[in-house]
């Protein structure tokens, strides 16, 4: 690969949802999606232009070939070894039309059997960007050890880590997430965290600029905040900035983080000065939340500009 490049490591999950308000019935639709928070990233900087590498373990079922076949097709570069274990599933209810509930079904799968044996040394060693999140750590001995190994070889060839603690109670407790997540942590250089996912880590911490200054004082150069409706903040190198958010009407706040993580990311790959890094984060924050899917409604570059305009149509 020539262009500077992101590589990402995790689980690629099928996604079924409901499209309607209210219980699951006999008969009931439901809408088959893929999703999965490191390849959400990598979409969102391949649609913006940039170089994206997901590695992963994939089922050898139809479902995983649906994976690798739309990830190709939005020009991310897959790594992925084929195994005999079934695809992943999250299936989402939406009970009524402002509370959905989801459900997870990822025992004995194959993403959670990455191993540290998956893991391409020198993809990960020639890549601009390593960027991992909370997520596949959370699966499993393999999984976390398979991140960890990542780390290792971005560590050792001066790739910068780029971690997204992106905590899910539903797959581990806050301490055993805090004592996987902190020397994941130590070793990165940029984290994402929203204020809850950031007390997991620095829990004496009040606002989001104590939060990144004590994000930071444990070893990453930069912190970024995420604060949903409020924007976001950032401490970087030791200057802060505020990001506000973007008004929109929202829709559906599935891939927000994963999104906003991708517009900073692409902007970095690109060289942008952190301003624009962020006001990039925040137009494909805007962008999730005002379409549905985790990833669908995520723009490509030449769109950036679509929210800027205020009538239904744009002539």
């Amino acid at each position: 690969m020539n262009a500077p490049y992101l590589v990402t490591v995790g689980e690629v999950l099928a996604v079924l949802a409901a499209p309607d308000a209210g219980p699951l019935a006999l008969g009931s639709g439901l809408r088959l999606g893929l999703a999965g928070a490191e390849s959400n990233v990598a979409v969102g900087v391949s649609r913006l232009g940039g170089s994206a590498t997901w590695i992963g373990r994939v089922s050898d079922d139809p479902l995983g070939d649906l994976i690798l076949r739309e990830l190709r097709a939005e020009g991310v570069t897959t790594v992925a070894a084929r195994d005999p274990a079934p695809t992943s599933l999250l299936l989402r209810e939406r009970r009524t039309a402002t509370h959905s509930r989801t459900r997870y079904y990822r025992t004995h799968t194959a993403g959670s059997r990455l191993a540290p044996d998956d893991i391409p040394e020198h993809l990960v060693a020639g890549a601009a960007v390593l960027h991992i999140t909370g997520i596949t750590p959370a699966l499993g001995e393999g999984p976390a050890r398979a991140v960890a190994r990542a780390v290792d070889i971005a560590v050792d060839a001066g790739v910068p880590v780029s971690l997204d603690i992106n905590y899910r109670s539903l797959l581990w407790t806050e301490t055993e997430a805090r004592h996987t997540l902190l020397p994941l942590l130590r070793r990165s250089d940029l984290v994402f965290a929203g204020t809850h996912e950031g007390r997991l880590v620095v829990p004496d911490a009040e606002g989001p600029g104590q939060l990144a200054k004590g994000i930071c004082d444990l070893g990453p150069a930069a912190a970024v905040i995420k604060l949903g409706a409020e924007g976001a903040y950032a401490l970087l190198d030791g200057r802060s900035y505020r990001q506000p958010a973007l008004p929109v009407t929202a829709l559906d706040s599935v891939g927000a983080g994963d999104a906003f993580a991708a517009g900073y990311l692409a902007e970095l790959l690109a060289g942008e000065p952190p301003q624009r890094r962020l006001r990039t984060a925040a137009l494909l924050g805007a962008f999730a939340v005002s379409t549905t899917g985790d990833w669908e409604g995520l723009p490509r570059r030449s769109e950036l500009g679509l929210l800027d305009h205020h009538d239904d149509i744009v002539r």
